[in-house]
């Protein structure tokens, strides 16, 4: 009865802890803010009501495209929802200026082909983004614009929804859907390689890590060839993952896909509610010892020294952190070189144990042109 108690008192914090995100159409925002299109995949039912997606489960995989201003007056990694009540303000809230659903898989596979060309470089590249536990459709949605315009993504964005209760204490919903989702995420998958993507890169954060990690491994056992050859970087992003349940899931890989990175912190509050409501005290997210995961050839980003409030999304707060994801693909070179390179990238202590990398991120400043470690 008191774990119940205490479990209701910290879900109720949680719960209270701001504006609930929603979709909110404005073409007029267009020629405010800065548009970054978003290309959608989501196995949640659409609701007529709200002319959206909601937290209902539906069988059938949904393609879409959402247009969503992001506004001026901010700083990186900022979100802020229009109040419901008065009219929105283009200069400081994310909007959405066009969306389109598309009646055919073909339609969805024609623009994101058409979308993959216009991006510069010699090959085409898309990014899946998978959010994480309570999220509204539009939370995970405005979320994925609001990084792809701080990193400048060098690549077209594409983001998969689940369906997430979006409550604090649908926890229990959640991690059902998740595994519900997981078919989704492949056929989404399989659609992005389709319409002509070279590499894709696929990010998940918390729950979300759980779903890609299950979906990755069902690929791998259908057609190990085929994700091999499409797949070009995994990124979890504080993974709401039991330790041994991911060394369970890392083991049916013949090897993990390359660059492979987990981007942990221990003063994560989220992880740590998790850990208490599951009674598993390891979750991934915010392993405290490299040696739990020795054998796997994973690259773990300790950014405990960013973390503030929950310190659950400090990759889209921080400045630093988000050139990660930006330079994704020169991770593996920088850390296949000796210690001072990897500093390079990355200023902190690196650790290995056997396979796996750790390295404990500090912040730096710039002094006279030169990084100096604070």
């Amino acid at each position: 009865m008191m774990r119940q108690l205490v479990l209701m008192i910290l879900l109720g914090t949680l719960a209270a802890c701001g504006q609930r995100g929603v979709v909110t159409v404005d073409p007029v925002a267009r020629n405010v803010g800065t548009v970054e299109p978003i290309f959608v995949g989501t196995t949640r039912a659409f609701d007529p009501a709200t002319g959206s997606f909601g937290a209902e489960r539906s069988p059938v995989l949904s393609l879409a495209r959402y247009d969503i201003s992001v506004p001026p007056n901010r700083a990186p990694g900022e979100i802020r929802w229009p109040r419901q009540g008065r009219a929105p303000d283009p200069f400081t809230e994310f909007l959405t200026v066009d969306d389109v659903i598309y009646p055919s898989a073909t339609d969805f596979r024609r623009d994101l082909s058409a979308a993959m060309r216009a991006e510069e470089g010699p090959r085409q590249r898309a990014l899946i983004f998978v959010h994480g536990f309570n999220n509204t459709f539009a939370e995970g949605l405005y979320r994925i614009a609001q990084l792809s315009h701080d990193l400048d993504l060098p690549r077209v964005t594409v983001h998969y929804s689940w369906p997430s209760a979006g409550e604090a204490l649908g926890y229990i919903y959640d991690k059902d859907s998740s595994l519900y989702a997981r078919d989704g995420l492949e056929t989404l998958f399989n659609e992005v390689v389709a319409a002509g993507a070279q590499e894709v890169i696929v990010v998940g954060h918390s729950m979300g890590a759980l779903l890609l990690v299950e979906s990755l491994r069902q690929m791998d056992i259908r057609n190990e060839t085929k994700l091999r050859r499409y797949l070009a970087g995994v990124v979890l992003l504080s993974p709401d993952i039991d330790v041994e349940l991911f060394k369970s899931q890392a083991s049916t890989f013949g090897e993990l896909p390359q660059p492979f990175l987990i981007l942990s912190s221990r003063k994560d509050r989220a992880l740590q509610l998790s850990s208490f409501i599951t009674g598993e005290p390891n979750r991934l997210g915010n392993i405290g010892d490299i040696g739990q995961v020795a054998d796997l050839e994973v690259y773990v980003i300790d950014i405990a020294a960013y973390s503030t409030g929950s310190g659950h999304f400090t990759i889209g707060d921080s400045p630093e952190l988000i050139t990660l994801l930006n330079n994704i693909g020169s991770v593996q070179a920088a850390f296949d070189r000796d210690n001072a390179g990897r500093a390079g990238l990355l200023p902190g202590l690196v650790l290995t144990a056997r396979k796996a990398t750790a390295v404990v991120v500090s912040p730096v400043v710039a002094i006279n042109n030169r990084l100096t470690r604070q």
